[in-house]
């Protein structure tokens, strides 16, 4: 008997009608000898209407009040599969986050997982109950309270459950058959990829790619937990996310790495520049320290060459646009220490990526990326690069051309039919 944990995004739970074909397809698991450990995200967009509301009552809720509240959509979304599983005529208990021993730090609406202690879920699996568990939730280690994991947090309670069940796999149930070389959204010729690497998986998370969210696969990195993206839509195979190149299910047919993976997209971001920096050294320390005390991630920086005549320079940085004001405050509070003349703000940006481990054996794959944004027409504001990666920035109203154009450069469109998106949301 082997076990298995499976976790359901909002749009396969949406409904009734969702919630009993996701029940249908657990207690197939079931049947087929598993034990079966069960992580559900809220149904639909139930977390986006508790933000909505709470927005109307306090425009800044407090933090542990806040998480309060929006635990109580996968609180709801647990309760009913584990019903609908019952009515199936199999056992099911359902769990909320801390009863299933997911212990974070003290951090609301972002915190992080420090621990699993799933005792009470082995309980219920010996006594051949199917576990299930409400994603995105935990308990303070400290102060015991209730807590949110932010973005994607679902999937990383379902990959850290596996780990500390030593499970056989992963398996992430979404509206789309797995991970695509771009958002079908976008690129109707986008190819269902077969296998990708953690790595390769890593860089498109963190460039944009929405199917699985960068935390998860590093936690499943970590601990070499098999990822299965899928769709809860459709019996079809789905991606296979791994450390080794095997198909699984096939026996030990390997599957040969591609040189291109993908092209990930991202118009989440805004850019700051901080305009007229003295060119000496310290001063790109205390802007990004300023950033940092803040709790800003930052992701592309680029620093201009510093203008012979006055000793200045301009240095620019992207970030998640949520944090735009935040950092503009922060940057402000330490003009003085700095030295800068004045700040820059734009988020009508994006970023496309491209991303592939081959790319660092084959020369000529950044002349093509180019060439391919220059025939589109795209302006690229800022670059950056990685061995397995490139990213530029460019205007936002360029980004879908700009993918499109470099996708079918590197020969990644399907000649197949469209990728499908069943529930359109891509969660």
């Amino acid at each position: 008997m082997g076990l298995v944990v499976q976790k359901y995004g909002g749009s396969s739970v949406a409904d009734a009608e969702g919630i009993k074909r996701v029940a249908k397809r657990i207690v197939e698991a079931k049947k087929n000898g598993n034990q079966v450990v069960v992580v559900v995200s809220a149904m639909g967009d139930t977390t986006d209407e508790l933000i909505d509301l709470a927005e109307q009552v306090s425009p800044m809720p407090a933090g542990r009040e806040f998480d309060m509240l929006l635990t109580a959509g996968e609180r709801i979304s647990m309760a009913l599969l584990a019903m609908a599983i019952k009515n199936l005529g199999h056992e099911a208990q359902s769990f909320t986050g801390s009863q299933a021993g997911v212990i974070t730090d003290s951090v609301h609406n972002k915190a992080r997982i420090i621990d699993v202690t799933p005792g009470r879920i082995r309980t219920a699996l010996d006594e051949g109950n199917i576990a299930i568990v409400a994603g995105f939730q935990g308990v303070s280690q400290d102060k015991k309270d209730i807590t949110t994991l932010g973005r994607g947090g679902s999937d990383t309670t379902a990959v850290a459950l596996a780990a500390a069940l030593d499970a056989e796999v992963c398996e992430i149930y979404t509206d789309v058959d797995g991970v695509f070389t771009a958002d079908p959204r976008v690129v109707k010729k986008a190819r269902k990829i077969d296998w990708i690497s953690f790595e390769d998986m890593l860089e498109l998370a963190s460039s944009g790619s929405k199917v699985l969210l960068h935390r998860c696969v590093e936690y499943a990195r970590r601990y070499n937990i098999p990822i299965h993206v899928r769709s809860s839509f459709s019996g079809l195979q789905g991606t296979w996310v791994s450390s080794e190149p095997i198909q699984q299910g096939q026996g030990d047919q390997k599957v040969e790495q591609a040189i291109i993976s993908g092209v990930a997209h991202d118009t989440s971001e805004a850019k700051i520049t901080v305009v007229g920096v003295p060119d000496k050294p310290g001063e790109a320390a205390v802007i990004f320290r300023a950033i940092a005390n803040a709790e800003i991630n930052i992701d592309m920086v680029v620093q201009n060459v510093s203008a012979v005549t006055t000793g200045l320079t301009d240095i620019s940085f992207t970030l998640p646009k949520a944090e735009g004001r935040k950092a503009i405050d922060a940057l402000e509070k330490a003009k003085t220490a700095i030295g800068f003349e004045s700040l820059r703000y734009d988020d009508q940006i994006g970023k496309i990526s491209l991303v592939g481990a081959g790319m660092k054996t084959n020369p000529g794959v950044t002349a093509s990326f180019f060439e391919a944004l220059s025939d589109a027409g795209v302006n690229i504001e800022l670059i950056s690069t990685s061995e397995i990666r490139i990213s530029v920035v460019t205007r936002a109203d360029d980004v879908n051309e700009a993918v499109r154009a470099v996708h079918t450069a590197f020969g990644l469109d399907s000649d197949s039919d469209e990728a499908v998106v069943y529930g359109g949301t891509g969660r």
